[in-house]
């Protein structure tokens, strides 16, 4: 069964009809057992599951992600993974580490000591060209294909230190953009240090969280950044740049 990304209806009082973005449930399991529920658009699927797995510490290589199947269920999408020992053991060990405690609503995660639960190690950033930020963002339009018919999606870009845009991903939701990029990347064997990442959306810290998970050391977004997300970028030593667009962009990291 294949879940279109987009779906033609037409609006109340509208002549024609117009392309919109879908957004489901997606429910992330391991061996058999559920750990997340995100709200996804249905394209990637595989990155998908990939990149927030190594974004949530689940996978120390894309090697550990022996089979991965897609499976329609009434309230949305499965993505069941199959893993190694290994992984699984990792995965029991931080439930019991976490099980109990209060939880805060947060970005999704159960409690607050989550948010230092999994550390990325210390980034290092590229070299960029002078035109490297506006030769990409030049290029982002290019690389949204979805959002030019609903104007409903996010994208992410991984790009080489001179501006050029290889490889990009869409999404409804910014995270998952990246961790579907980042997913992409992994399965390539691309050396996601060696290049930077471009965001259509503002820098949270959950962004900057995600790319230094991937080993990726710059991140520039379209919009403004948060505090959180300069001082994890800071102390990470993640170059992040922000507002980058129509020629101008702002380091804040």
């Amino acid at each position: 069964m294949h879940t279109p990304a987009l779906l033609r209806l037409r609006p109340a009082g509208a002549a024609d009809n117009e392309d919109v973005a879908v957004e489901m449930p997606v429910a992330l399991t391991v061996n058999g057992i559920s750990q997340a529920v995100m709200l996804a658009t249905p394209a990637d699927l595989e990155d998908f599951a990939l990149g927030f797995g190594i974004a949530e510490g689940w996978f120390a290589s894309r090697h550990e992600l022996l089979e991965l199947e897609v499976s329609p269920q009434p309230e949305g999408l499965e993505l069941a993974m199959t893993v190694t020992a290994a992984c699984e053991q990792r995965l029991k060990q931080r439930r019991r580490t976490l099980a109990g405690r209060t939880g805060c609503g947060l970005c999704g995660i159960e409690s607050l000591a989550q948010l230092t639960a999994v550390r990325p190690g210390p980034v290092t950033p590229p070299l960029l060209a002078d035109d490297a930020l506006a030769r990409a963002w030049a290029a982002l339009p290019a690389a949204q294909p979805l959002n030019a018919r609903c104007g409903g999606l996010h994208a992410a870009a991984w790009c080489l230190p001179d501006g050029e845009m290889v490889l990009a991903r869409e999404d409804i939701g910014r995270h998952n953009a990246l961790d579907k990029l980042c997913g992409a990347l992994a399965r390539r064997g691309e050396p996601a240090q060696r290049g930077f990442v471009l965001t259509s959306s503002r820098a949270s810290f959950e962004l900057v969280h995600k790319a230094a998970m991937a080993g990726i050391g710059l991140l520039a977004c379209t919009s403004a950044p948060s505090s959180l997300a300069i001082e994890t970028a800071r102390r990470l030593g993640l170059q992040l740049w922000a507002f980058v667009r129509e020629g101008r962009a702002t380091r804040y990291a």
